[in-house]
């Protein structure tokens, strides 16, 4: 199969950084969709008004609509995570969606992009146990009987890192599967408009898979939030 070709690759092989470009496509897209959310950030808060707009609108309505989905789950006290989740999400989504338009690669279709981001929610996950349990949180991971903890010990140690795993797979093998199909289907039918019905479904795991990303990793960190049993 021939190589595709990026935008972004083009501009840095022009300008002498052809090696960068190829091996890290990934780092690069994933530069771009952090700049167009920084961007789009800067240019919405910027015409924030009492009276909203369409843009505004649009993110007060899908902000806020996350907010109480995920409040729904974790009660008020998970409030201050919410950044981190909104932020998560939006960086998915974006990232899933870019690389439906021609010339660009979806960040997440590489297994070190999703792997970075399942790791900062592994670390948040246990940050978050520590906040509210301090040491105690060790108890999470000793099983609810005494004489069992050295075997229960590490046996939760396996599953807390197969979390990693299960987080950054998912979404890499979705999106991963989703590229493949559309590069495939443009290359054998691309000037008949067959791939369309495919690009619409991208669209749709797009979404659901950053869902899905943002919903296990709020189930994570309730479950650190609560009390070991």
């Amino acid at each position: 199969m021939e190589h595709p070709i990026f935008f972004i690759d083009s501009i840095l092989s022009a300008i002498g950084l052809e090696h960068f470009s190829h091996s890290f496509s990934h780092v690069t897209h994933a530069w771009l969709v952090m700049l167009i959310l920084i961007v789009s950030a800067l240019l919405f808060a910027r015409g924030v008004q009492l009276l909203p707009k369409k843009g505004q609108n649009f993110f007060e309505i899908l902000l806020g609509g996350l907010e109480n989905f995920m409040v729904e789950i974790t009660g008020p006290e998970g409030r201050f995570f919410f950044p981190y989740v909104a932020t998560i999400f939006l960086f998915i989504l974006v990232s899933n969606l870019i690389g439906l338009i021609p010339g660009f690669n979806s960040p997440t279709a590489n297994l070190n992009t999703t792997l970075a981001l399942a790791i900062c929610s592994f670390i948040l996950t246990h940050a978050i146990g520590i906040k509210f349990h301090g040491a105690k949180y060790i108890k999470h991971f000793l099983g609810p009987v005494w004489w069992l903890a050295p075997l229960m010990f590490p046996i939760e140690l396996i599953g807390h890192f197969a979390r990693i795993m299960s987080l950054s797979v998912r979404l890499f093998g979705n999106i991963f599967g989703k590229e493949m199909v559309l590069s495939i289907l443009f290359m054998l039918a691309g000037l008949y408009l067959a791939p369309l019905p495919i690009l619409f479904l991208g669209i749709l795991v797009s979404f659901i898979q950053a869902l899905v990303f943002m919903l296990l990793s709020i189930m994570y960190f309730v479950g650190a939030m609560e009390e070991a049993h």
